[in-house]
Parts: structure tokens; sequence; C-alpha cells
């Protein structure tokens, strides 16, 4: 039995041309099917505005922003008497300040000293109150010493005042005469370089029958 060869390029010589045929009607029929596309040129519109001046008549309907307000500053003046002629004035400017930007303003506030506070000199009393023994410490023979801790400002005025060891407390009692008379007190205020300082100084009252 005789087995015969096929090339392949024969065969594809054989769909070529039908291929091309088929290509061509594909191409022609979409050409006639497709809808025409038209391309529309782009209009450019110039648009010409001219200025109108605005009349006068209009133009004073037309409130002007308002403007703020300043200040008024009057100068006063006064004539030099010592001057022939009177029309020369002169203008009185403020003196000078005193006030030292470096100096440390106190506010005497009650108990806003510290605790601990070095000073060279010491504060001590310079004005004294009496101190008077209420009638029931009278009769009942109390003596003895009521220990304060008394806060000195830099004035020499007295502040807080608290108490260390008490003699006899309550309403009426020797405690309250010896803090109502050392309210009174006007002491020398501690200092550190010749400056005051605020400090508090612990001291005892005394009370005794004899």
């Amino acid at each position: 039995m005789n087995k015969r060869t096929v090339d392949w390029k024969d065969i594809a010589e054989s769909y070529y041309d039908k291929s091309v045929s088929l290509a061509i009607l594909i191409l022609l029929f979409a050409f006639i099917v497709s809808p025409k596309i038209e391309v529309k040129p782009y209009n450019r519109t110039i648009k010409i505005i001219d200025a109108i001046d605005i009349p006068p008549e209009i133009k004073e309907k037309i409130k002007p922003p308002e403007e703020t307000v300043k200040p008024i500053f009057e100068i006063i003046i006064e004539e030099d008497l010592d001057s022939d002629d009177d029309e020369i004035e002169e203008i009185i400017t403020i003196d000078p300040t005193k006030l030292d930007p470096y100096e440390e303003i106190h506010k005497n506030i009650l108990g806003s000293t510290n605790k601990v506070v070095y000073y060279e000199d010491a504060p001590f009393a310079i004005k004294t109150a009496p101190t008077e023994y209420t009638t029931f410490a009278k009769n009942a023979g109390i003596e003895g010493d009521v220990i304060l801790r008394v806060e000195v400002f830099t004035d020499g005025s007295v502040g807080d005042i608290e108490i260390l060891k008490s003699l006899m407390s309550g309403h009426g009692g020797l405690d309250d005469v010896a803090v109502n008379s050392v309210r009174q007190w006007e002491f020398s205020p501690a200092k550190v370089g010749g400056k005051p300082v605020a400090c508090w100084v612990t001291f005892s009252v005394s009370f005794s029958l004899k």
C-alpha cells in the first residue's frame, strides 16, 4: 500500500486566496454599515465689554465705607510767661518715672512667706502691746508661756500667727490674749545685705501673776 505525503505549504496556499477575499468582504461590510463621522469645526466667540461711567446721581446714592473713629488726645500747653513773645507756647511733658523695673514688689499676703528664709540680721520688736489676764485664768492661777510663730513682713508689720505651744485655748483664753497682743506689735524686719526680707520668727509670750 502506497502512502501519500502532503506538504503543509500546499494546504496554506489553498487557504490564502480564501482568507484575503474574506478580509476584503469584512472591510467593505464594515465601511458600508458604520455611520459617517463628521468633525465639526470649533467656533470661537469673542465678547467685547465696554466700560460705562457711573452718573453722578448714582454715585451719590452709594454710601462710602464708614471710617473708624480715631481717639483724640488733648495736648495741654502753657504759655511761656518768661518770654516777651506771647505767641510762644510750651508743651508740658510727663516727668520721667522713678519706678525701678528691678525693684521687687512685696505684697503682704498672710501666710505667703516661706518658712525657711536666710537672713543676716534677725527681726526684733520695736513696739509691743500689753497682755492682760482673763478673769478665769487669773482666778485659776494659770501661768506659763504661749509659744508663737509670727510672720514678719518687709515693712515690719505682722502677718499670720501660728500657735506652737498652747497655754489656755478657747474663747477668752490666754492663747487669744497673746495672739491679739502680738498683732499690734511692730518689728524691725530681717535683712540680707541691708535689704529687708520677710520671714517667720518664733518667740514666747509669758503670763505670770507675780
